[in-house]
């Protein structure tokens, strides 16, 4: 059979999975990976239906589940409650009760586990009653921004005070980085860090997580009008995803974050070539649940895909990437 004239055979370096090995120029350890985690007051953990495997979690279940995750080598959790509906208000003023299921998590967590390291959500839509992420105006046609921003520096000191090693602020707001950190560093929490949620967009592919603690504002915003598109960044804008992410390095953001990940890998990369704060991404729950469904429904590869997905995440430029196949991304490392 005749050889070809081909003096560079790109073959060469795939040749087996140890030559594929030494070439790798993205790797993917557990250590780079963040467990979101849902929380219940309720007595026995709940299944979440439009999440196939993922279950809100009591305060005991929670701390059992950070000592097999730190095993595993998995160190960070994002943890998001389900606050009932009886302690949600307009105002949102759960959000900063240092007794809260949140504090009250964040201190179960530190002293069984100290050496999780917590991402403690700051937004108040788990806490309000219409489901917004802030407090809204007189006549409910907006959310007030910068009345939020002021609840929001309330509810990071109380996270900071309960042992949050970062707060994440995911309500979009604008200005918020900067009060927030000048809230922390006036009650002396100098060590708390910011995760910005920076290019957080207007996505279709958080309605799982919304059913997860309890959030859904569809019915709402067709009576009113008024949507998360009026805070959240336009899915169509590349441009106003870097301003973000630089406005929020401005102001002292430890970290900056791009939400959902899969399907806006092309904003990953403009951020972290425009900016010089780790970077990371949110692989959101819309993206979970679609992988695991087609996976049931035995038209993909769950395990293979799960990798791909991740891998993809961080070759874009993620330095942390939260997902909820945190913990089965790291039992599958630990048994090959």
């Amino acid at each position: 059979m005749k050889q070809f004239d081909i003096p560079v055979r790109l073959r060469r370096l795939r040749k087996n999975a140890s030559v594929r090995a030494m070439f790798d120029e993205t790797s993917l350890v557990p250590a780079q990976l963040v467990q979101p985690v849902f929380l219940t007051d309720g007595p026995v953990p709940e299944p979440i239906e439009s999440m196939p495997g993922i279950e809100r979690l009591t305060i005991p279940a929670l701390v059992e589940k950070c000592k097999i995750l730190a095993s595993l080598g998995v160190y960070g959790i994002a943890p998001f409650p389900k606050t009932p509906d009886d302690k949600k208000s307009p105002d949102g003023a759960e959000s900063y009760n240092p007794e809260n299921l949140i504090c009250r998590a964040i201190r179960a967590v530190k002293a069984a586990v100290p050496e999780m390291v917590i991402f403690a959500d700051i937004a108040l839509d788990p806490y309000t009653t219409h489901g917004h992420d802030g407090v809204l105006t007189a006549d409910g046609g907006d959310v007030d921004n910068d009345p939020s921003v002021e609840i929001l520096c309330k509810m990071a000191v109380e996270n900071a005070r309960a042992g949050a090693d970062f707060v994440a602020p995911s309500d979009m707001m604008d200005g918020r980085i900067a009060a927030i950190r000048a809230a922390l560093d006036a009650e002396g929490l100098t060590g708390t860090g910011i995760c910005a949620y920076s290019a957080k967009f207007a996505s279709a592919y958080y309605g799982p997580f919304r059913d997860a603690v309890g959030s859904k504002t569809e019915a709402k915003n067709k009576i009113s009008g008024l949507s998360k598109k009026s805070y959240q960044a336009n899915p169509a804008n590349r441009r106003e995803a870097i301003r973000e992410a630089l406005f929020d390095e401005a102001e002292n953001a430890d970290m900056v974050m791009v939400k959902p990940a899969g399907i806006y890998l092309d904003i990953i990369r403009d951020v972290r070539e425009n900016t010089l704060v780790p970077v990371v991404a949110y692989q959101v729950s819309g993206e979970y649940s679609q992988l695991v469904a087609a996976a049931q429904a035995g038209w993909l590869d769950l395990e293979a895909c799960r990798d791909e997905s991740l891998l993809a995440i961080r070759r874009a430029g993620a330095d942390l990437i939260l997902t909820y196949f945190a913990e089965s991304f790291a039992r599958s490392r630990c048994e090959k």
